[in-house]
């Protein structure tokens, strides 16, 4: 049996390797390694997979939210609400920026962002919500895009997780993550559903200005060379890094439906099973499973995750401590116990290997392992 990875790059590259060569090589011949051909046509093709009107490439998916925070005009103390259990990105720009940052409680069951906690958090001085798609599935958008109207906020979607899931409109038809809100932000970090090989970030907006002004402040505040309309950054997805990422959008939706059949076979193996809580799979998103994360429940999660690894199976915990016990954001006034969600899960979630490239003697040996443990 090959070895498990959380996520196999190498069998992946195994598979796709002579394209993804062939781009590579193609982009060494032509020298344009800084806004190549390949930049604007990936941009384009992704437009064209969102269903949204501009893809704003840049250098990563934490500064696909920095640009995307950098746009709206807002000012230091303006309030800004997202979840308390995501990855520090999320946080981290609103605090570079002087913003105020205001955490919630995410919903036990779809880990996303919960939607009567934001209402409760709103204030005079809010000014924009930044749900998180965590781990492959939508946050309730629809609901948060009816606050956001209601309170005249502006909404970013952190959709780094979630690239190719559909959110389901009450009205039947789907629309992608990250194209619902005022500007949506992806990364393409090797790991994620649609990864490069190296750094890349994305921003999806359906607004006219609002991609001109985020394609400005990507290039140094310019829009023409030499002339400064904004103060800007320097952000740029890497054509080495568009023409992969190229190759691998042709694969997207195969690799994400090839992840669903390994949560699929995860769900059937565990729904007997008392002491875990399989993910929760929402009626308004479809699921692409960039992690698969289960609750372990009586303590056992350390312990379980411990035996895993003493049978070569890896295993991650996806967050291992709520954002506002980090010592870079103490000064947040929050108590330990104001969280009590984020609190449950940081000592609960634990997630399981997954992704395209799995073997069924892989999937087998995980799922045997797994219920051994809770039958000692």
């Amino acid at each position: 049996m090959r070895e498990i990875q959380m996520v196999d790059l190498k069998a992946q590259y195994e598979k796709i390797g002579p394209e993804i060569d062939i781009a590579i090589k193609s982009v060494l011949e032509s020298t344009a390694f800084i806004k190549g051909p390949d930049v604007k046509l990936f941009e384009e093709e992704l437009q064209k997979y969102m269903g949204v009107k501009h893809v704003v490439s840049c250098a990563n998916g934490t500064d696909a939210l920095y640009l995307a925070m950098m746009v709206p005009g807002l000012k230091p103390g303006d309030e800004v609400i997202t979840t308390n259990f995501t990855f520090v990105s999320t946080v981290e720009v609103v605090a570079l920026l002087g913003l105020k940052l205001v955490i919630v409680d995410p919903d036990p069951g779809s880990f996303n962002i919960s939607v009567e906690a934001v209402k409760n958090a709103i204030t005079p001085k809010t000014k924009a919500i930044v749900p998180v798609h965590l781990f492959g599935q939508c946050a309730d958008m629809e609901s948060i895009m009816e606050l956001a109207k209601k309170h005249n906020l502006f909404v970013i979607e952190d959709a780094a997780q979630a690239t190719g899931a559909d959110y389901i409109l009450k009205d039947g038809t789907t629309i992608k993550a990250g194209t619902i809100g005022h500007i949506g932000t992806t990364s393409f970090f090797p790991s994620k559903n649609l990864g490069c090989y190296g750094d890349g970030g994305a921003l999806y907006t359906n607004d006219d200005a609002l991609a001109k002004k985020l394609r400005s402040i990507a290039n140094h505040g310019s829009k023409v060379r030499y002339h400064y309309d904004d103060i800007g950054v320097n952000s740029r997805l890497d054509t080495i890094q568009a023409a992969i990422l190229r190759v691998k959008l042709n694969y997207l939706s195969k690799f994400n439906s090839a992840r669903k059949a390994v949560a699929n076979q995860y769900d059937e193996a565990f729904a007997g099973c008392h002491s875990i809580s399989v993910p929760e799979r929402v009626s308004y998103s479809s699921h692409i499973f960039h992690q698969y994360t289960i609750k372990v429940k009586n303590g056992k999660r350390d312990e379980l995750k411990k035996f895993l690894e003493s049978k070569n199976i890896p295993a991650m915990v996806y967050y291992p401590g709520p954002l506002h016990m980090q010592e870079a954001y103490s000064n947040l006034g929050y108590k330990e116990n104001d969280f009590p969600v984020t609190a449950a899960l940081c000592k609960e979630v634990l997630s399981l290997p997954i992704h395209p490239d799995m073997e069924q003697e892989q999937i087998d040996y995980i799922i045997l392992n797994i219920l051994k443990f809770f039958d000692k």
